[in-house]
């Protein structure tokens, strides 16, 4: 008797699942789940606002993160096209580098010193050379960059090339400017472009 009770619970069950999904019920498990797991468009950009208004970029660029890490709150674009990142960070609180770094030279040693203070860290940077300093336009100033080369351990990409910036908003904070991408891939031409629409 209890087999067929376990039996005729199943086939209850099954008959529920087959009337759930029929009606709809996938559908509606999938959105509430997406709702949960992933952050919408609308969400990134307004924990973006917070780092910069990143209402003028062109659309070639999205926004893919906005997010808080080790401390500090940064925003993660990447141009589609080309695979190049942009990076901008608030390290206001507890600055990774400033514009004085940037302008005598220091910033492959401070960049090497934050990376070792990480305990975990999870690549390596290895045969950092500065190879051409100048400027570009961000947060409606000029600010002095750093071009590099650079080769990552453990990481996947192993060459890249890339700029490093310090620039200020109107309130006086720091934003560490950062674009990156394989060093064949690299275009500064994309950087400017990126950067300049922040304000």
């Amino acid at each position: 008797m209890g087999y067929i009770k376990k039996i005729f619970r199943a086939a209850i069950l099954a008959l529920a699942i087959i009337g759930f999904l029929s009606i709809g019920g996938k559908d509606w498990v999938v959105s509430t789940w997406n709702k949960y797991v992933q952050k919408s468009p609308q969400s990134v950009m307004e924990k973006a606002q917070k780092i910069g208004d990143f209402s003028q970029i062109n659309e070639e660029f999205t926004i893919e993160k906005a997010s808080g890490m080790l401390g500090y709150n940064g925003v993660l674009a990447e141009h589609k096209a080309s695979g190049q990142k942009m990076i901008v960070v608030d390290d206001n609180k507890k600055p990774l580098l400033t514009r004085k770094d940037i302008e005598t030279g220091e910033v492959e040693q401070k960049l090497k010193s934050t990376l070792g203070k990480v305990k975990y860290q999870s690549i390596g940077l290895e045969e950092f050379e500065i190879i051409k300093h100048g400027s570009l336009y961000t947060y409606g100033q000029n600010v002095p960059y750093a071009r590099f080369n650079a080769k990552i351990s453990r990481f996947p990409v192993g060459a890249m090339s890339g700029v490093v910036a310090v620039a200020s908003t109107k309130d006086g904070e720091d934003r560490l400017i950062i674009s990156v991408n394989e060093k064949a891939k690299y275009s500064q031409l994309l950087a400017e472009e990126f950067f300049k629409k922040i304000k």
